[in-house]
């Protein structure tokens, strides 16, 4: 290279600065620089971080022909490898589950792995070999679509941070077992379980991520949470059990985490939220709290409203607002107590740093409006509310509409923008 182009100062940069080129690179052309010289001979062969995704192996028609030349590639590279690795990714929709899989965790597990991923194609579910959990120095692992059994001898991951368990066929109490045997996680996310019911203790917890069919949830010891997304799924016996449960399902969840500043909550988080004793009382301000997202909220249901009340005035600093609705005109009632307002909205709520409302699926119910005057009349600096209707009804919108200019603003300057289908 010298020869023909010059002084060749790419080769003499530290090794530490050409790892750092080559992993930018998608490791096919990494390892193609064998080529460039007998100085680049080796150089990929050390770099610390080895990601295999859909680019890895030339595409054919012949699924079986990708899949069998992608595990050759990643296990001749795996051999010809010198060296610590640290990062081990495979996101390949090609891959099945194969022996050779368990050959590469093995191989992994005695040279320092810190992130492992193993995303497979669809197919049968890969159980992972008991080697994993000899995984010492492991940071970050997520699995997706296998079967995990951690061995009685398992003691925990002690440098685990990150932990992301989607679709895996593994049992409650090993995951709560693995949950409480990482004294530094921080990060978890859970996806796709059936009819759940789990109890996480976690003290230096900060992101939580759940999705799938929960029967209870518990956050047990996570004080240091800062942002929650849960995403439930209702059944014919979660909803049974919900009907049967006397336990404060908000206490249970959300009653320990004084810490929060994003809550997003999906389908039938409110319900769930709802289930239980008395709410007039939470035991916990959320002084940090600045977003909110609660979808599909059940504005005929005076429970979840109390819910979705209880949670914007403990929370003194809130600044964002995403509401969408689950209501219907032809569910609603003129009766229901429309004094409910006067009686759960405390007297001294004030939206003080409310700044953005977005309301989403708004059919005009009259709780959903009622909601709207509480928020127009308590957010002295709002400065946006946008509303958007669920219906095609044209005579609905334009009675919303007139209620709308007659609600009082706390904020002079608030917009308000009604989108009109």
């Amino acid at each position: 290279m010298g020869d023909v182009l010059g002084p060749d100062l790419i080769s003499d940069l530290p090794q530490s600065i050409i790892e750092t080129i080559l992993i930018q690179l998608p490791i096919r052309d990494a390892v193609r620089t064998s080529i460039l010289s007998s100085k680049w001979r080796y150089k990929w062969a050390s770099i610390t971080q080895l990601v295999f995704d859909e680019k890895c192996v030339p595409l054919r028609h012949d699924r079986d022909d990708v899949e069998q030349s992608m595990v050759k590639f990643i296990t001749r590279l795996l051999f010809l490898h010198l060296g610590p690795i640290h990062k081990f990714q495979v996101s390949n929709s090609y891959l099945q589950s194969c022996p050779e899989i368990d050959q590469w965790i093995l191989f992994l597990s005695r040279n320092d792995i810190k992130e492992l991923v193993l995303e497979l194609g669809e197919g049968e579910f890969f159980r992972i070999p008991s080697c994993l959990f000899n995984c010492k120095k492991l940071t970050r692992l997520e699995l997706f679509r296998c079967e995990l059994d951690p061995p009685l001898t398992f003691k925990g991951f002690m440098c685990l941070k990150s932990l992301n368990l989607h679709q895996v066929s593994i049992s409650p109490d090993a995951i709560e077992s693995i949950i409480s045997s990482c004294p530094i996680l921080e990060s978890l996310a859970l996806s796709y379980f059936d009819s759940l019911a789990l109890t996480i203790r976690a003290p230096n917890l900060k992101y939580l991520y759940l999705e799938g069919e929960f029967k209870d949830i518990c956050l047990e010891d996570t004080p240091l949470l800062v942002d929650i997304s849960v995403a439930m799924y209702m059944t014919d016996d979660i909803a049974e059990h919900f009907e049967q449960s006397s336990n404060c399902n908000f206490v249970k969840f959300l009653g320990g985490v004084p810490n929060l500043e994003r809550l997003v909550g999906h389908i039938y988080f409110t319900k769930y939220l709802s289930i239980g004793s008395d709410l007039r009382n939470l035991p916990v301000m959320y002084n940090n709290l600045e977003i909110i997202e609660l979808y599909q909220v059940g504005f005929e249901d005076m429970k979840e409203m109390l819910v979705v009340l209880r949670l914007i005035t403990s929370s003194p600093n809130l600044k964002e607002l995403h509401i969408s609705g689950s209501s219907s005109l032809s569910s609603a009632s003129d009766t229901l107590d429309l004094e409910f307002w006067e009686k759960e909205r405390p007297s001294d709520s004030m939206l003080s740093q409310l700044k953005v409302v977005k309301l989403t699926d708004v059919c005009g119910v009259p709780h959903e409006m009622e909601f709207i005057k509480f928020l127009l009349g308590c957010s002295p600096v709002l400065e946006m509310m946008s509303i958007v209707p669920c219906v095609h009804d044209t005579e609905n919108q334009m009675r919303m509409l007139i209620d709308l200019v007659k609600f009082r603003r706390a904020s002079t300057t608030a917009e308000v923008v009604f989108f009109r289908a």
